[in-house]
C-alpha cells in the first residue's frame, strides 16, 4: 500500500509539472479545482514576439519530419534560456514565439528589462542552433516588443489556453513584421521603459509605416551596457 501510494504521488508530480508547462501556476490550480477562472487586466506589461527570417522557403526544401526537428532544436534552446529571466511563454504557433513579462505575476517595472536582456540573449543564441539538415545554414531571428495595458484569460475547455488580448498584443506583432533579420525592433513605449535604466544601446529607426497603427516612430534594440548574453 505504502509503493502504490508514492507512485501515485510520483505520477500526480509529474501531471501537476506537465500542466504548469502549459498553464500558469495559479490558473493551473483553480483549473483543478473546477473553478472559473476570471480574466484579468495588466496596465502594464511587455510582449515579445519573434520569427524565424524565410521560414517558408527552408520548410520548402525540407520534409515535414526535418521542419519538427528543426523547430524543436530551436525552441528546446529558447526554452532552456528564458528560464533566467522573469518572463512567461505565452505560446509557439509555427515558427513565431512569443514571449512576456509582467504576467500573470506582476513585476512592477521590470517588465521591459527582462524582455529586453532575453531578446538580445535569444538573438544571440539562434545563430548557434544546428539545422541537422542544412549543416551549413544558419537561422536568423526578426523580433518585436511593445509595452503597454492587455488582458488575459482562460479559453477553450477542452486543452484551455491562457490567452492575451488587447491592441498591446496586435502592436507587439507588427513591431515584429516591420522588424528585419538579426534585429529587435521596440516601440516608443518600450523605448521609454527602458530609458528609467540608462543601461541599454539603443538606436532610433524613425518614423515607419504600421500596418493598422499609421506612422510610429520605433527604435532597435542593439545592447545592454551591463549585461553580456549567455554563452
Amino acid at each position: 500500500l505504502k509503493e502504490k501510494t508514492e507512485d501515485l504521488k510520483r505520477e500526480r508530480r509529474l501531471a501537476e509539472d506537465l500542466l504548469h508547462q502549459m498553464l500558469p501556476k495559479s490558473v493551473a490550480k483553480q483549473l483543478r479545482k473546477c473553478q472559473k477562472v476570471e480574466a484579468e487586466n495588466y496596465d502594464q506589461v511587455t510582449i515579445f514576439f519573434s520569427d524565424i527570417v524565410g521560414f517558408t522557403s527552408i520548410a520548402a526544401s525540407c520534409t515535414p519530419l526535418q521542419v519538427v526537428e528543426m523547430l524543436n532544436n530551436l525552441y528546446v534552446c529558447f526554452d532552456s534560456r528564458i528560464e533566467s529571466y522573469d518572463v512567461y511563454k505565452v505560446e509557439t504557433i509555427g515558427d513565431a514565439y512569443m514571449v512576456v513579462s509582467g504576467l500573470p505575476e506582476r513585476n512592477g517595472t521590470k517588465h521591459a528589462d527582462e524582455i529586453a536582456k532575453m531578446s538580445l540573449d535569444l538573438v544571440a543564441a539562434v545563430c548557434q542552433v544546428v539545422i541537422p539538415h542544412m549543416p551549413t545554414g544558419k537561422l536568423q531571428l526578426r523580433a518585436g516588443i511593445h509595452t503597454g495595458p492587455c488582458v488575459a484569460g482562460v479559453v477553450g475547455y477542452k486543452m484551455p489556453r491562457y490567452c492575451l488580448f488587447g491592441d498591446t498584443v496586435n502592436t507587439a506583432s507588427r513591431m515584429e513584421s516591420t522588424s528585419l533579420p538579426q534585429k529587435i525592433h521596440i516601440s516608443s513605449a518600450t523605448y521609454d521603459a527602458l530609458l528609467t535604466d540608462d543601461a541599454y544601446e539603443i538606436e532610433p529607426r524613425g518614423e515607419i509605416e504600421v500596418k493598422g497603427k499609421g506612422k510610429m516612430k520605433t527604435y532597435w534594440l542593439l545592447g545592454n551596457k551591463n549585461y553580456s548574453v549567455q554563452n
